[in-house]
This record gives C-alpha cells, structure tokens and sequence, in this order.
C-alpha cells in the first residue's frame, strides 16, 4: 500500500539487499524474445510487506515459473530498499507501488536504474476509518471536524492522554502525524506495527465494541469481513501534498503500478514481458489475499488456485 519511507529504517538498507540470490543463471543470460521463447533464468521479485502485494508477486511467481520456466527469486524487503536494488542487480521488479514520487525522481530521472512497467489495473486508496458499530452508533465521527470532540473515547495507554490513531507498519507511506498536527486534532499516531496486527485490532474493535479510528486501505480482503467506514477528510486536490510537513488533505486515489529495473527491461527476459503486461482488479487481488491471509494457503497454492480459475486472463499476459 502506499507507503512513505520513515527515517530509521535507511539503516538497514544495506543488510536488506545482501540477500543472495539462488540459482546461478542472471536475468539477460540467454536472452528470450517476447512471449516466453528460450530460456528465463533467476527473475529477482521483491516482496514488499502486505498481503496484497504477497498475493500480487504469488500470482506473477507462479506463472513465470509454471509457464516461462523462471526461477523466481523472491526477497521480502520494504519499498525503499526495494528500490536500491534496481541499481545493483538485486532486485528486477516491485509489483505493487504505491505512488512514490520521490523514489521515481530519484530511480527513474535522476540515476536511470529503474523504468515504469505500467498499471496494475488496482486502484489504491488510503485514509482513516472506523468499524461499523462507531460509524452507526455515532454517524457524525466520520466526518473529521468533530474528532476532537470524541478523542477522549479513543485514548489509550500508548497515546499520552490523547486519542489514539492506530497505523500499521512503521514503513507504509503515511501522512498521518502531518494531517494530525496540521488539522490541529487531539490525537497521536502510533503504530500496531504490522499489517496483521492492524487487522486484528479492527477486528477486535468491532466484535467488542471499543472505540477505534485507524489508517486502512483498499484493495484489502478484510473489508469483505468488516466493512470499515472511512472518515471524511479535506478533500485531495492536486498539489495539496507537495509539502509533507504541510499536508492538510486526504489520500490521493493510487493508480497502482510497477517499476523494474532499466536492465531487466532491456534483458529480453520473458519475465519482463510477464509484468509488464500483468493485469488485474481488486477483486482478482482481494480474493488472493483472502486465500493465504484468512485460508491459510501457502503464496504458491492461492496462486495456483486463482490461475487455474482465471487461465483466459493469464493467457493473454503471455501473448
């Protein structure tokens, strides 16, 4: 999901890309021609931490290796240090980005390692939201202006006498301490820490009636569980978060694509026809996700499972 890089994690970058690839043969080595004539060799996918992009990189896998013959090297890294690997031949393509305006100035214009591969066909969005009960109980607290008036409902032992606003994984590109200060809002930001740990405290607020208001997205299988309710904020307007200390505005809807490295897209890599021309809704990615994060499913086994239910439209990422 749209994610913005926090400071902190810049440390670990270099201990991140020194993940060795298995196999020996480099994308390039024996070049193929589009379609998936001749031989693939490594295909190096990023797998960056939510499990919509988990069931994104199960899906591409499992055809590149089934159908091009590929083996697919996946390395769990998060979206910055993902993208350091275009440069160094550690990393051939992230399948799900989130907006990053910065990352592509800085990857695509200004060092050349990286190019846009094009949409996924998933439309992002980001914002805060509250479970069902909250929204029905009190119909006025989706609308941002009356937070205030309810933060002392949402305090907690972490957010010092103020409100609790519940984020996720330190890593994903967030706006929230910028609009909780800008929109002068009684309210701390803390991090649950994790994508699963967000979910479960969405699902618990609901089954137990606890007041909750947490940063969420779409496409996410969970809202098919839950269906969160998301709170108005000043509308998004071009432009409105060209400053990050300054934002004061909602999520842009994420037109999400994919970004692989300058070399892997001049390798003849089969491969990289694959993702380039991947393709699908958020209901093709919701529905994977739901196999491995609800079903239990090994990546391999959803994956397997939606292409074989959807052979027509793997077949034509293979044209």
């Amino acid at each position: 999901m749209a994610r913005h890089w926090r400071a902190g994690a810049a440390g670990l970058a270099v201990l991140g890309l020194t993940l060795t690839a298995c196999g020996g043969a480099k994308v390039g080595d024996n070049s193929a021609g589009s379609g998936g004539s001749g031989k693939c060799g490594t295909f190096n996918l990023a797998i960056n931490p939510w499990v919509g992009y988990e069931a994104d990189a199960a899906v591409v896998a499992y055809v590149a290796q089934h159908d091009l013959g590929c083996t697919v090297n996946k390395k769990d890294l998060k979206e910055e240090i993902a993208w350091q690997g275009f440069g160094t031949g550690e990393v051939d393509a992230v399948l799900e980005n989130w907006g990053h305006e910065d990352l592509k100035k800085k990857y695509i214009t200004e060092q050349k390692t990286a190019v846009d591969a094009g949409p996924t066909g998933n439309k992002g969005l980001i914002g805060w939201y509250v479970p069902p009960w909250l929204a029905k109980a009190h119909p006025d607290i989706t609308d941002w202006k009356n937070l205030n008036k309810y933060a002392a409902k949402f305090k907690t032992s972490e957010s010092d006498g103020q409100g609790q606003l519940l984020d996720g994984d330190p890593s994903y590109v967030t706006n929230d301490e910028a609009l909780v200060k800008n929109l002068k809002l009684n309210f701390k930001v803390v991090y649950a820490g994790s994508e699963t740990a967000l979910i479960q405290a969405f699902r618990n607020a609901e089954k137990n009636k606890q007041w909750m208001i947490g940063y969420f997205y779409e496409p996410q299988w969970f809202t098919s569980e839950v269906p969160l309710v998301k709170v108005k904020l000043p509308p998004y307007k071009a432009g409105c978060d060209a400053d990050p200390a300054k934002i004061a505005c909602d999520y842009p809807v994420y037109n999400l694509d994919k970004i692989v490295s300058a070399k892997f897209a001049k390798s003849g890599s089969p491969a990289y026809d694959l993702v380039k021309k991947f393709h699908w809704t958020n209901d093709d990615q919701d529905t994977v996700a739901k196999y491995i994060a609800v079903d239990k499913m090994s990546p391999e086994a959803a994956a397997k499972k939606w292409v074989e239910a959807n052979r027509a439209k793997v077949d034509a990422w293979l044209k």
